[in-house]
């Protein structure tokens, strides 16, 4: 498989997962989370998600919601995103992240779901 279609992949499930941890999820410990990347596998069976809080301090809590919630995310992703085998999900914190990718995130999500601007 291609370089080009992992990215399409992981950058289509980053966008779903993102989506669903603002729009679907009630849990007040992943507000403030933002999925920065996803790295899957060769054989797309599995899915490394790395999420970025604004607060460090719930860094914990955040990671054991998402964890705790990764059935639904992937039912969820197996339903939108229909893809041959869903990925199994993984969350770890992105320590890697700088200011500048977080600012081009955030300004991502408050432009509002993405799905609802195309037809």
């Amino acid at each position: 498989m291609d370089e080009i279609r992992f990215q399409r992949v992981a950058e289509a499930i980053r966008e779903e997962i993102s989506e669903l941890i603002a729009y679907e999820m009630t849990d007040p410990r992943v507000a403030d989370v933002v999925v920065t990347e996803v790295l899957v596998s060769p054989d797309l069976h599995r899915a490394r998600v790395r999420v970025n809080l604004l607060d460090p301090k719930m860094e914990v809590g955040a990671l054991e919601a998402l964890a705790g919630a990764k059935g639904y995310l992937r039912k969820q992703l197996a339903m939108n995103l229909q893809m041959r085998a869903t990925p199994e999900l993984s969350f770890e914190s992105d320590k890697e992240v700088d200011s500048s990718k977080v600012a081009s995130l955030l300004k991502r999500i408050q432009k509002g779901r993405p799905r609802d601007t195309e037809s």
